[in-house]
């Protein structure tokens, strides 16, 4: 089973910046097409990005696009995503979750995501 742990959520304010870390235990993320997902309450779960094993591939939400980076450290077994100006609506739980590379240009279409590879979610809060 893979294994993913996320990190870095928090309280912030309005246009303030996280970053958040997803880290894989027992397993080389190295191979592995990683996104992060999140779902504020009330709400359906959304594709935020997602970057390919070889990182040369790329999607983000038109939500999130221009202040959300996403990168990885094959090393370091570690996708991060870097948020900044951050807004209230984008709070909800973050999730990373690994999986393999699929067609389509949207975080949904290119992230296809394993069953059982998701993290336990770290909360963004966005408030003032």
């Amino acid at each position: 089973q893979l294994q993913l742990v996320e990190s870095g959520g928090g309280l912030v304010q309005p246009g303030g910046s996280l970053r958040l870390s997803c880290v894989a235990s027992g397993f080389t993320l190295a191979v592995y097409t990683i996104g992060w997902f999140r779902q504020a309450p009330g709400k359906e779960r959304e594709g935020v990005s997602c970057i390919s094993s070889s990182g040369n591939t790329i999607a983000y939400a038109d939500s999130v696009k221009g202040r959300f980076t996403i990168s990885r450290d094959n090393a370091k077994n570690t996708v991060y995503l870097q948020m900044n100006s951050l807004k209230p609506e984008d709070a909800a739980v973050y999730y990373c979750a690994a999986g393999h590379l699929g067609d389509g240009s949207t975080v949904d279409d290119m992230c296809v995501t394993l069953p059982g590879s998701w993290g336990q979610g770290t909360q963004v809060t966005v408030s003032s």
